[in-house]
């Protein structure tokens, strides 16, 4: 008798889908702000303030609600989890979609951030109870290529669909997404842990929980992981990547039209480019920490990257050129997710996985904020949005000094390939 690979050809296609559409569902209000009748009807025309609010609203409850849901997630599992989540962020889409107001819209993506915060901590959660310590890091993969492969191919969808339509069903449209694809996917093809699901054999079970066994007796962090430096190092460092990755990733398309005059179907090539950038960026960071077995160097590397690629993005005046810089910082964001979670994971017992994730969900608040401080300063600016780009420089530098701080203990080795079966924590 043959293993079963269940955990591959069930759950780790959910985590993906998961991830696919919930990031599209978070980041595609950055296309559907690019719409003039949009801007109208909700009285935003020449606000950008108000803009970045709509990620600030979204993000204070995604971060707030993701430390509750670590605890949910640990109490009710991560299947009846997902499943509350994605009728609540299934709704709020829906909301958004009927919004008549700015007010009405705000609270439409206050609710989706309720929902999305089950993301983190239940992600986590599925990959420490269904997956051996050796597939750590293609298993976290699943999802964070699920997370940028979502808006690489969703972004030119929604520019296209709102450019035959209306901005209203584009909402409409991701609701269905959800509804229709992500819930079916978790009620059937999940389960909390591998002995309650009916395609697991024994032999697959054994390989799962002896993995288990292994990784508690290694683990580093057996009683408080809140007292261990290492944990709020990494917590640094995804603050630093929270801010980024909402500076970027919601001010992109914006910044594409208004500072460098790309027309809308331009702007959603080269928008998607950026996530396809990213997506190979996780692809070449899993090779290279396996190669070097020096994660947080490795992390430290790219946040320097990233602020040298968003300085010459303000600075230089191609336009192409811009385009592809600011690509290249999303990207180095992208393959910087993967390092925080693969740690998060390391430093964690299986037990409290949930509750770790969910404590450093906590942190997406500051990014959100900071797409409002960026509308300000274009507001206060006259428009220039290169100011506000930066803005951001700073902190991919900061990321490097956190990182710098797990040096020494790397040493001992962590293998995380996202394409071989053989990857995982050592």
């Amino acid at each position: 008798m043959k293993r079963s690979r269940t955990r591959w050809f069930f759950i780790a296609p959910s985590i993906f889908f998961l991830w696919a559409i919930g990031n599209l569902d978070k980041v595609g209000i950055s296309v559907i702000v690019t719409n003039d009748n949009f801007l109208q009807s909700m009285g935003l025309n020449g606000k950008s303030t108000g803009i970045g609010l709509l990620m600030t609203g979204f993000t204070v409850l995604y971060g707030l609600s993701s430390a509750f849901w670590g605890y949910v997630v640990d109490r009710i599992g991560p299947r009846l989890t997902a499943i509350i989540g994605l009728i609540i962020w299934t709704v709020s889409l829906i909301m958004g979609g009927l919004a008549g107001s700015y007010g009405s819209l705000i609270a439409s993506r206050v609710i989706l951030g309720l929902g999305e915060g089950i993301m983190f901590p239940m992600t986590n959660k599925f990959i420490a109870q269904w997956f051996h310590p050796k597939e750590l890091g293609k298993a976290q993969s699943t999802w964070v290529y699920g997370q940028y492969l979502g808006p690489a191919l969703g972004i030119p969808m929604l520019v296209w669909l709102i450019s035959i339509s209306s901005w209203e069903v584009s909402f409409f449209a991701l609701a269905g997404f959800s509804l229709f694809i992500n819930l079916p996917l978790v009620i059937f093809l999940t389960r909390d842990t591998p002995a309650q699901h009916y395609a697991v054999n024994s032999l697959e079970l054994e390989y799962i929980e002896n993995g288990k066994t292994a990784k508690s007796k290694e683990v580093q962090l057996k009683s408080n992981f809140l007292k261990d430096k290492r944990y709020w190092l990494v917590c640094l460092a995804f603050l630093m990547i929270t801010v980024l990755f909402y500076g970027i990733s919601f001010w992109m398309p914006t910044y594409l039209e208004k500072a460098r005059g790309f027309s809308p179907s331009e702007m959603g090539s080269l928008t998607s480019l950026s996530w396809l950038m990213a997506i190979i960026a996780v692809f070449i960071c899993g090779i290279i920490i396996d190669k070097t077995r020096r994660p947080a160097l490795i992390g430290a590397i790219i946040f320097v990257i990233c602020g040298f690629s968003i300085l010459t993005t303000s600075l230089i005046s191609n336009a192409i050129v811009a385009a592809i810089m600011l690509g290249l910082a999303l990207a180095c964001v992208a393959s910087q997710l993967l390092v925080s979670q693969l740690l998060i994971v390391k430093y964690s017992n299986p037990r409290d996985t949930g509750k770790a994730a969910g404590i450093m969900g906590i942190l997406n608040i500051v990014g959100g904020f900071v797409t409002t401080i960026m509308g300000y300063i274009v507001d206060s600016t006259g428009g220039n949005y290169n100011i506000a780009l930066l803005f951001l420089v700073l902190f991919p530098f900061i990321g490097a000094l956190s990182y710098a701080g797990l040096f020494r203990n790397e040493k001992q080795g962590i293998s995380t390939t996202a394409l071989t079966g053989t990857a995982g924590f050592k």
